[in-house]
C-alpha cells in the first residue's frame, strides 16, 4: 500500500516562484516543481480498508475556502540541516482544517502525529551540504514571499517509497466551501475532540 498524506496543493504560478529558489546550494537535492505541496497530516502505510475509511471521513469535512501566502525560507536541522523549506503565512482556517484531519485520523485508530504542525513547502533535501553553505544560501533569500492565493480544496496524496521528495500522486480531492454560500462560518462551533 502506498504511503498516504493529506496536503494543500501549490498553484502553478506560486510553484514557478518557488522554483526560482532552486540552485546555489552545493549538495542539495531539489524537489521537482510538480511535487511542491503543504503537508497537513502524514498518515503513512495503511491497509485498503483503513484507506477507504479515511477517504469516507475526509469527504464529510465541511470547511470554508481560505487564503494563504508563502513567506520566508528556512531549514530543518539546526546543526546538521536536512531540508530547506518555504514558510506559510499563519491561517486560522488552515489550522482548523489540519486539527480536524488529525482528530479523524486518531478516531480511526492511527497514532497521534508526534510533530507539531508547522506548515511549509519542502524545497530541497540536504545530505552532504555544509552548514556554512546553508547559512549563506538562506541569508540571501530571507525576504522571499508570494501573493496570497486561494485554497479551495485539500487532497489525499500517495508517495512511492523513495528517498523522499516524490513522485506524489493525488488519490482523492476534497472541496472546501465557497464563503458566502449559505453557511455562516463565524457561527460554526469548532469540533470537540472525543479522543
Amino acid at each position: 500500500m502506498p504511503r498516504l498524506f493529506t496536503a494543500l496543493e501549490i498553484p502553478r504560478n506560486i510553484a514557478m516562484s518557488l522554483s526560482l529558489l532552486r540552485g546555489g546550494l552545493p549538495g542539495a537535492r531539489w524537489i521537482d516543481v510538480e511535487n511542491y505541496h503543504i503537508t497537513l497530516r502524514f498518515i503513512g502505510d495503511v491497509d485498503g480498508r483503513t484507506a477507504d475509511e479515511i477517504v469516507d471521513r475526509l469527504d464529510r469535512i465541511e470547511r470554508p475556502e481560505f487564503q494563504i501566502s508563502l513567506n520566508g525560507i528556512g531549514s530543518f536541522g539546526s546543526k546538521k540541516p536536512h531540508s530547506i523549506w518555504a514558510g506559510v503565512s499563519p491561517s486560522q482556517e488552515m489550522s482548523a482544517l489540519q486539527a480536524e484531519i488529525e482528530r479523524i485520523c486518531q478516531r480511526i485508530g492511527l497514532p497521534p502525529d508526534p510533530r507539531k504542525f508547522m506548515p511549509h513547502v519542502t524545497l530541497a533535501r540536504l545530505k552532504t551540504c555544509r552548514l556554512e553553505d546553508v547559512v549563506t544560501y538562506l541569508s540571501g533569500r530571507g525576504d522571499f514571499h508570494t501573493l496570497p492565493f486561494k485554497v479551495s480544496r485539500f487532497v489525499l496524496m500517495s508517495s512511492k517509497e523513495s528517498v523522499g521528495g516524490g513522485p506524489y500522486l493525488t488519490e482523492e480531492a476534497f472541496d472546501l466551501h465557497e464563503v458566502g454560500t449559505g453557511t455562516n462560518w463565524s457561527s460554526v462551533e469548532p469540533m470537540k475532540s472525543f479522543i
